[in-house]
């Protein structure tokens, strides 16, 4: 027998007392219990995403909250930017499209980051952009992006900054208000710790102001409609129930730790996990800021990542995740989001050791383990 061990980049692990609270008798959305609930709720969203505006809970992955985010605020026609430096950022792509939108692609290679100044310079050649899509961490390439720079860029403008937040929601700090993004959207199956079945969509005022005059159209995903009702305590349509019950106890959780410490926390693991895997001699995908929420590995010289991650699954019990796209067979990632302490990054990265011998690999056994715990011993 092999314990279990869930280190990809989500869903992630839920933590035990979550599991006992969606595991109680099934409540109705429209009762008492759920208004005090999701009262609750309400607050504790407002306060991890760091916003005065409300947080819209909707019953979808964090896609669906994507697609929300474009048909709410946006036109057939309108000209867009999409920052595109991985596969989700390709997904802002595609959706926007499949809408009718005007595409212009801030492309980088995978692995790499669209600095600040391309999205000033874009806007300064473009001055009728109605949006700048980006992600904020990209979990195809374990890259954080500069969405502090791009707010900036658009701040003062009337374009408007919408972020795909999935991978870093309650990983990195994003502080929405002071930052000035005008959409964040996430996901519940990362760092909210819970499965996966509930988009969430936050816009503030300007992004507010331009659902007025949107005509993409909607029904399910009518965010005006919703916030009428999350304001009054209820849901439009029938709410993931046993998931807002277990995002209750995630946002117990959260406010304990302290968001800064939750932050600490992630960026800890990232280092040690990098740490870990430069010790054995494998690269880092990522050549530019690197994600606290997943670490990309490059595969050892005529190795499948494919076969790595087969390795972890058969020998060890553990899932992790490969590449996607045109980085499948040459990358595999480690998750450390969420329910993640040290001793997960050890057990990952020991594992890790004995894949790369078993798959013919010279290893120096114990050398990740030992950078990893030279990481956790510092101070800072």
């Amino acid at each position: 027998m092999k314990k279990y061990q869930l280190m990809a980049p989500g869903p992630t692990p839920v933590p035990s007392e979550v599991l006992l609270a969606m595991a109680q008798p099934m409540i109705h959305h429209r009762t008492p219990e759920y208004e005090a609930l999701f009262v609750e709720v309400r607050a504790g969203l407002k306060q991890l995403f760091q916003t005065g505006q409300e947080v819209l809970p909707l019953a979808c992955s964090g896609t669906g909250a994507m697609e929300a985010a474009v048909v709410n605020t946006l036109s057939a026609g309108d000209r867009v930017a999409v920052v595109r430096a991985g596969k989700f950022g390709e997904r802002w792509v595609e959706i926007c499209r499949a809408y009718g939108l005007d595409v212009v692609e801030l492309a980088a290679p995978f692995g790499e980051t669209v600095p600040a100044g391309r999205v000033v310079e874009t806007l300064r050649r473009e001055p009728r952009l109605r949006a700048v899509l980006a992600q904020h961490s990209e979990t195809s390439t374990g890259v954080l992006h500069d969405v502090r720079g791009y707010a900036a860029a658009t701040r003062g403008t009337d374009t408007l900054l919408i972020v795909d937040a999935v991978s870093s929601l309650g990983i990195a700090d994003l502080p929405m208000d002071a930052w000035g993004v005008d959409v964040v959207v996430a996901g519940s199956q990362k760092g909210l710790m819970l499965p996966p079945g509930v988009g969430f969509c936050a816009l503030g005022d300007r992004a507010w102001a331009r659902t007025k005059t949107a005509t993409l159209p909607k029904y399910y995903l009518n965010l005006g409609e919703e916030r009428r009702c999350v304001v009054k305590n209820e849901a439009h349509f029938t709410p993931a129930v046993s998931i807002i019950v277990g995002l209750r106890q995630v946002l117990r959780m959260l406010e304990r730790e302290g968001l800064p410490n939750v932050f600490r926390r992630h960026d800890r693991l990232a280092r040690a996990t990098r740490a870990g895997a430069e010790a054995l001699g494998l690269e880092l995908f990522a050549k530019a800021t690197p994600s606290p929420a997943v670490t990309a590995v490059v595969a050892p010289p005529g190795v499948d990542s494919e076969r790595i991650v087969a390795a972890y699954a058969e020998a060890h019990n553990i899932t992790i995740a490969g590449g996607q796209g045109e980085m499948k067979g040459r990358l595999f990632r480690l998750g450390h989001m969420g329910y993640a302490a040290e001793f997960d990054v050890i057990t990952a990265l020991a594992a890790l050791e004995q894949v790369l011998a078993d798959l013919g690999q010279p290893v120096d056994f114990g050398a990740s383990v030992r950078a990893a715990q030279k990481t956790f011993a510092e101070k800072a």
